[in-house]
């Protein structure tokens, strides 16, 4: 036996392949191949993927993904470093920068760079992407959280299951808003047509996005909106706004690539990240502003 969880109270009703991904750091579909040959068991019985869990029940894991190779310490990529302390570093990702390995990117990623800042990190979490408790996409700029210790990880990743991280982002979106304040509440799925992409369906997950209004714009008709995440699904604020008509500027693969506005990426920065110390408890709150290429669009439009 390799390793046995029990379930905390802030991942009851998730599924097995989400709540083992959050506990362990390893990828949903690294979960799910160890579910499918049976190596995940659950009150000492396999499981199917789906399986939703109760607080305090065991969880065994009796095996663990095969390892794609280690990644390396890589002092060429950048860190820019927010907040820093024993536990956690809050980073400011420049758009382009890949969180960590994975298929099509097998270095050069914020890992890469986070590794030659701080060597120790390679022992947090998943090896294959070292301290890493959330993501953003690979075009979205701002700020990240990385644990540097196991029990701020682990602390880390309750809070984040619990939505007690606060996580806010600036969108240009095309259009006005009515009303200028409101709620997103629509499941995400992965879309049948489109495998890659993700979209607003029946069956999919949970999903919420809080949304206000902080300026317009008339030539082209656009709104800079800012975002709160309250749950934290693959392309979120991307698939919401898109489902409300409103897709993000810049954004190709969500309808948002159009005439009127000179940017070859989505306009989506994490300008906000607010929580509660994993260790000491008090409270952490970081700001970022637009980067040059987000700022030189709003100048642009006036």
């Amino acid at each position: 036996m390799e390793e046995e969880l029990v379930v905390p109270g802030a991942l009851a009703g998730e599924r097995v392949d989400r709540a083992v991904a959050l506990l362990t750091g390893w990828s949903r579909s690294e979960v799910q191949a160890l579910v499918a040959e049976g190596s995940v068991l659950v009150d000492g019985a396999p499981v199917a993927k789906s399986r939703k869990l109760e607080e305090g029940e065991l969880v065994e894991l009796l095996a663990v993904p095969p390892s794609p190779g280690m990644p390396e310490p890589d002092p060429a990529v950048e860190v820019v470093v927010r907040h820093q302390d024993d536990d956690v570093l809050v980073v400011a990702k420049p758009a382009g920068l890949v969180v960590h390995p994975g298929a099509g990117h097998p270095d050069g990623t914020l890992v890469n760079g986070l590794l030659a800042l701080d060597p120790a990190i390679a022992s947090v979490g998943d090896p294959h992407r070292p301290g890493i408790v959330h993501r953003l996409d690979r075009d979205t700029s701002g700020l990240l959280v990385v644990a540097r210790s196991e029990r701020a990880r682990h602390s880390l990743v309750q809070a984040l299951a619990a939505h007690e991280v606060t996580r806010e982002y600036l969108a240009l979106v095309w259009g006005h808003l009515e009303p200028r304040r409101g709620v997103v509440d629509a499941p995400i799925g992965r879309s049948v047509r489109r495998p890659t992409r993700m979209t607003v369906r029946e069956g999919g997950r949970v999903a919420r996005t809080a949304y206000e209004v902080q300026g317009e714009y008339e030539r082209p008709a656009v709104s800079l909106v800012r975002c709160t995440l309250e749950t934290g699904r693959t392309h979120q604020i991307r698939v919401h706004l898109q489902a409300i008509g409103h897709p993000v500027v810049g954004d190709a693969a969500y309808s948002g690539a159009r005439p009127g506005v000179a940017l070859d990426r989505p306009f989506l920065h994490a300008t906000r990240l607010a929580f509660s110390h994993p260790v000491t408890g008090e409270p952490v709150v970081v700001d970022e502003p637009l980067p040059p290429d987000l700022e030189a669009v709003l100048s642009a439009l006036g």
